[in-house]
């Protein structure tokens, strides 16, 4: 088992500072400068959930860059505050949302990061690029880890014993965001190597109205929507990804080509060996017309890994450390649009449509899962009647001023009755595999002071019904939060 204190955040936290004044000592202070990040090859941005604004501290192409975002927030029905979690908090209605809850609070519009990324050209029309992404708790300086989050709830009873947890690609590594390398051209695209996000993360994030937002958005809160049906393949180890934009084709102002593939196996963080998984493979077709932007992706993972905290009955028998997980091969389509009228209003609007199935190739028990965590208890026939899972959502960022910014967004789950034996077709809450729907509105507002300083302040109300409700000790929950974001 991997896990990360706070000594390793802060050296890292220390090595990345020295790294910025190393530089602007190399050149006398003359060159240091606060500068926008490269255009990427493709404009689907990275989840904001994954690191800056796009500003940093730049020289020489290496841009040292970082975000801080915590606040206060109340919950109608949460759980108490994880020291591991990513989130902190669940944001979102969870099985284990019980109590009122209130507490300081993290990363609400944004993951907070600390990393560099690199642009440095070597011949006319290419460069090498990189980024080294280490996500970071502002709360406690520990490295998020939400495969330990679960472990803390292991045996724990649902009623009353359980804290805040999350799944999650974030697993205790010091660069648990993106760390990839790569070459990107001007005429060709951009091809890259290592940790990155999917393509269909990319897409999500781009298009939600909130960003992924984890305190605001259905979709940030609730990660397996960007890794298409789990959270942990939301960022791929060991992929390979290929973008490209052409401007002005036929009708087109823009066109946007990605792939993406991860290897089988026992994966790789970039420098050090990470969590075994199957192959995943992902491809994008994009492109603007005038206002208009759409995305259309098409997505398959194999061994995609559900983890979940022990029952009492599995951890008096199994490793205390350990985690269960259902592991499944899910395909994801999804097509996602927005529109935009400059300096006043965007829409937006995205469908997704998940199928899990059971494997075709089992994982052994007692594989190591992501941050080195073993997986002792799998489950890998959930799916003989396979489960289809619709998403939803839409929303608008209005400007009521240059400064404010003020966006309302509502998000749908659906899922279909994937029981067998004499629960099939059911659609009620006796079992998490009878039909149900999630459901979850939000509105938020936004001040941005300058480019580094914005304060926030919104809510969200998700709840749950049917087979979406099985075990829940509640069935809604209503978040609200205040906070503020600086970046550099």
């Amino acid at each position: 088992m991997i896990q990360l204190r706070k000594p390793v955040v802060l050296a890292t936290s220390l090595a990345l500072a020295a790294l910025a004044g190393m530089a602007q000592a190399a050149d006398g202070g003359a060159n240091m400068q606060i500068a926008q990040a490269p255009t990427p090859a493709a404009p689907v941005a990275a989840a904001p959930a994954s690191g800056s604004s796009g500003s940093g501290l730049t020289w020489k192409g290496i841009t040292l860059f970082g975000t801080i975002d915590a606040g206060y927030a109340h919950q109608t029905h949460g759980a108490p505050f994880s020291m591991n979690s990513a989130q902190g908090l669940n944001y979102v209605l969870a099985r284990n949302s019980n109590q009122s809850v209130s507490s300081a609070a993290q990363n609400g519009l944004s993951q907070s990061v600390i990393g560099l990324r690199g642009d440095i050209g070597f011949a006319p029309g290419y460069s090498a690029v990189f980024r080294l992404e280490a996500g970071i708790d502002p709360l406690t300086l520990r490295s998020p880890n939400g495969p330990q989050s679960l472990v803390e709830n292991n045996s724990r009873p649902n009623v009353g014993g359980q804290i805040s947890a999350n799944d999650s690609s974030r697993a205790g590594q010091v660069l648990n965001g993106q760390a990839f390398v790569g070459v990107k051209s001007d005429r060709y695209g951009t091809l890259t190597w290592g940790r990155q996000n999917g393509l269909l993360a990319d897409a999500v994030s781009a298009y939600d109205p909130n960003g992924s937002s984890y305190a605001f958005s259905a979709a940030g809160g609730s990660g397996s929507i960007q890794g298409l049906g789990s959270s942990q393949a939301a960022r791929l180890d060991s992929s390979l990804k290929y973008q490209i934009q052409v401007d002005k084709l036929a009708v087109l102002n823009k066109f946007r080509f990605g792939a993406q593939y991860q290897k089988p196996g026992r994966q790789s963080n970039l420098f050090t060996p990470d969590g075994t998984s199957g192959s995943a493979w992902e491809l994008q077709l994009g492109a603007d017309i005038g206002q208009f932007a759409l995305e259309y992706i098409h997505a398959k993972k194999n061994q995609a890994i559900a983890d979940a905290s022990l029952s009492a009955a599995q951890f008096a028998t199994l490793p205390k450390n350990s985690l269960a997980a259902t592991v499944s091969d899910n395909t994801a389509n999804a097509l996602v649009a927005s529109y935009t009228w400059p300096k006043l209003l965007k829409l937006y609007g995205g469908y997704e449509r998940i199928r899990f199935a059971n494997p075709s190739t089992l994982l052994p028990v007692n594989a190591i899962g992501v941050g080195g965590y073993t997986l002792s208890a799998l489950t890998q026939t959930a799916y003989t009647t396979n489960r289809v899972q619709d998403v939803y959502w839409t929303g608008l960022k209005y400007s009521v001023t240059p400064q404010l910014d003020v966006t309302a967004a509502y998000y749908a789950y659906k899922q279909n009755s994937y029981a067998t034996g004499v629960n099939t077709g059911c659609s009620d809450t006796r079992a998490g595999n009878c039909a149900g729907t999630f459901n979850a509105e939000s509105l938020v507002g936004i001040y941005t002071f300058d480019r580094h300083w914005k304060a926030y302040a919104g809510l969200m109300w998700s709840r749950a019904a049917d087979g979406l409700a099985s075990g829940f000790l509640n069935t809604s929950n209503l978040n609200t939060m205040v906070g503020g974001q600086f970046t550099f």
